[in-house]
């Protein structure tokens, strides 16, 4: 009996304590990749806006969030005033609440400053990997943190790479960088989009938006993104999809 168990426990295989790290490091090397052109054209507007060099690698460091950059940046351009950009950013950023309240089960049992940790590392590619389904370890904490931790040297790097190329190639914006959010994003959207209520959410939102951006409608994005949340709500309920 006892050489039954001792054989047993020969044989089960062990788990790396890094297997859950490095799992969400290699996960997460793919979107690294597709937001290079992203990153760089973050860096290269925020030196053109006027932002000294140690500013832009603050924003960078500090807000950690692509859109919020890109959108802030636009808004400094043109001279809008400090209200409108917090109330812009709040909203283009008001996901993360969506995503802190689904993750909010899985890392409630973790200590305050992993929570905490986990939260500034939190972006829509991070909550992407999280989420999907038949991944034992993709909510551990160690998972989180090593695709989290990729995923902020990632964009960081790629950021002062367009600060650095802010001088000597002028006006990235010109070359359409800004192609790469919507690449990105849709590599996001395409895997989590199981539903037809889903579907039918991104397709309101997609035209909703054309149609906004083309009358020149202020706040086209915001108000075309939470209409179609709300039509796949009611298209969810009608058709009486399971959760």
């Amino acid at each position: 009996m006892a050489n039954t168990i001792l054989d047993e426990a020969i044989q089960k295989p062990t788990t790396p304590k890094l297997k859950g790290f490095l799992d969400g490091v290699i996960e997460m090397l793919p979107l690294c990749v597709s937001v290079i052109p992203w990153g760089i054209l973050a860096g290269s507007m925020a030196i053109q806006t006027g932002l000294s060099f140690w500013q832009s690698v603050g924003m960078s460091a500090i807000v950690f969030a692509g859109a919020a950059q890109l959108v802030t940046l636009g808004l400094l351009i043109t001279g809008a005033s400090f209200i409108t950009i917090i109330a812009s950013v709040f909203f283009i950023t008001s996901q993360h609440l969506i995503y802190g309240l689904n993750l909010r089960k899985k890392v409630s049992s973790l200590p305050l400053k992993k929570r905490l940790l986990i939260g500034f590392l939190l972006t829509d590619e991070l909550f992407a990997l999280s989420s999907k389904k038949n991944q034992r370890d993709s909510s551990s904490f160690k998972y989180l943190l090593g695709a989290g931790c990729t995923f902020y040297i990632g964009w960081f790097t790629f950021s002062l790479m367009g600060i650095a190329m802010a001088n000597s190639i002028p006006d990235l914006n010109k070359y359409h960088l800004d192609f790469s959010i919507i690449a990105t994003f849709i590599t996001i959207i395409v895997p989590m989009t199981k539903k037809t209520s889903t579907l039918i959410g991104i397709i309101w939102s997609l035209l909703t938006s054309m149609l906004f951006a083309y009358i020149n409608l202020e706040g086209a994005i915001v108000i075309a993104g939470c209409s179609g949340m709300i039509i796949s709500v009611f298209a969810s309920r009608i058709m009486k999809e399971q959760k």
